[in-house]
């Protein structure tokens, strides 16, 4: 059943994904997506020129390189077209990631029941404190023109450590708990070099990014951010950019981790990087598992265009803001854009 909370406007459906799916039962029209603002409905996009970026050139040793200057100006061209690229050199082994993806398959394969055991309270107060449901759960209607995603998904704050609701972390299978805490950590510290190689492709301090957006109280979950960490499913596509106007599948790349920009990191960068459009669709022939992070401020941090980036030549577009996540996800239910919202 999909997860309600009576101070809403949830609504209840009468089956979740995994019922329908089982049963051949036809989607409802709350799941059917039509074209819109967001870009025409298209069967088959063809694959993208997603850029590949080697991000082990940006570690200490070798940022001064001139390799690690090619892989920058590479970094720089793509978060200012597309906005995504896959990220290799990441340093995480391809047996990790094996296990990471077999603890959640593992996890999902449990009974309805077994999945469900996460309590009901403690996921109503996390959706009203922070506007989104942790733990295993369907996704929430609040509103008409919402369009539901064909997914079940497992939502938890990674990080800081002394936010988790470590009641709503399965304890079975036995080991997911150390598993996802090894991965979150081992994303974080890709996220810190990042975030470093993006400042120093646009010539800025190398904390330009980091110290406004996240500072110390960084949020981060597994799934309006900075950036979004995709672990791609081994073999079913399902992931869709919106480029030049068109949309384009995002090919599977083995190890990879897509790398998504975020609408905040594109208001701190005054319009030059872009966050892109980017939606996921569903496979009529397998089940498709992605593990994503999302990265993303406190609510009361304020973030804005970096001062440098502002001159005559390229004014300031976008307004200073607190608690974007909000607001996107305010909009989002609306079938609005939310950074349209922010612009000047």
């Amino acid at each position: 059943m999909a997860l309600l909370d009576d101070d809403t406007a949830s609504v209840k459906l009468s089956m979740s994904v995994r019922e329908m799916s089982i049963k051949g039962v036809e989607p409802p029209p709350e799941y059917i997506v039509k074209e819109g603002i967001f870009g025409a409905i298209e069967s088959s996009p063809e694959v993208g020129q997603i850029p590949i970026v080697d991000i082990s050139l940006f570690s200490t040793s070798s940022q001064d390189s001139a390799k690690a200057q090619i892989e920058l100006e590479k970094l720089r061209s793509a978060l200012s077209s597309s906005g995504c690229f896959q990220a290799i050199g990441h340093g995480i082994s391809s047996s990790f990631l094996d296990k990471l993806r077999e603890a959640a398959t593992n996890f999902f394969a449990l009974p309805e029941e077994e999945k469900q055991k996460n309590p009901v309270e403690e996921k109503k107060k996390h959706f009203k404190v922070a506007h989104r449901t942790e733990g295993y759960a369907h996704e929430v209607k609040v509103s008409e023109e919402q369009v539901l995603d064909w997914a079940y998904r497992l939502t938890l704050l990674t990080f800081p450590e002394d936010q988790r609701c470590l009641d709503l972390w399965p304890e079975n299978p036995n080991n997911f708990r150390e598993v996802l805490h090894e991965y979150a950590t081992k994303l974080n510290l890709m996220t810190a070099v990042l975030f470093k190689a993006m400042a120093k492709s646009m010539n800025l301090e190398e904390n330009s990014f980091a110290d406004q957006l996240f500072g110390e109280q960084a949020l981060m979950t597994i799934d309006g951010s900075g950036i979004t960490l995709l672990l791609q499913d081994k073999e079913a596509e399902g992931l869709q950019v919106l480029v030049d106007g068109k949309w384009v599948r995002v090919p599977i790349v083995p190890d990879a981790i897509v790398v998504n920009l975020g609408d905040q990191m594109q208001i701190m960068s005054n319009g030059i990087f872009k966050s892109p459009m980017h939606r996921a669709v569903t496979n009529t022939e397998r089940m498709r598992l992605s593990v994503a992070l999302f990265n993303e401020p406190d609510p009361e941090s304020e973030i804005g265009p970096v001062e440098k980036l502002i001159d005559e030549a390229r004014p300031r577009l976008y307004k200073n803001v607190k608690n974007y996540g909000l607001i996107n996800y305010q909009c989002y239910q609306r079938g609005q854009i939310a950074l349209e919202t922010m612009k000047i």
